[in-house]
């Protein structure tokens, strides 16, 4: 079993900062790879970043590339979403989720690829 925490969520300005932190316990933490998602009102939930077990490889998505980075410290048991240059439209509930290996199968973006789930944190973005 693998519990998930998210925090770093708020409000903030378009074109601000935030970093959100997903503090995991359970299961051995660098035995799995991470991923974020986000799902805005009205929409599915959508892929934002994925991490391997040991940092090495990281995936996102198209629309975040360049200004999100995703980073995990397996000493502390922690994932990170560092997001800059925030915009209105990813106003939206972010989810950390813990894969099922330390690497993905078929690819980071598929929720199939995670078991477990945290409860999200709420990111807002004012115009």
């Amino acid at each position: 079993q693998v519990q998930l925490v998210e925090s770093g969520g708020g409000l903030v300005q378009a074109g601000g900062s935030l970093r959100l932190s997903c503090a995991a316990s359970g299961r051995t933490f660098s035995s799995y790879a991470m991923g974020w998602f986000r799902q805005a009102p009205g929409k599915e939930r959508e892929f934002v970043a994925a991490i391997t077990w040991s940092g090495g490889s990281t995936y996102y998505a198209d629309s975040v590339k360049d200004r999100f980075t995703i980073s995990r410290d397996n000493a502390k048991n922690t994932v990170y979403l560092q997001m800059n240059s925030l915009k209105p439209e990813e106003t939206a509930v972010y989810y950390c989720a813990a894969a099922r290996g330390p690497c993905f199968r078929s690819g980071p973006s598929g929720e199939n690829e995670y078991d477990y789930w945290g409860q999200g944190t709420q990111v807002a973005v004012s115009s």
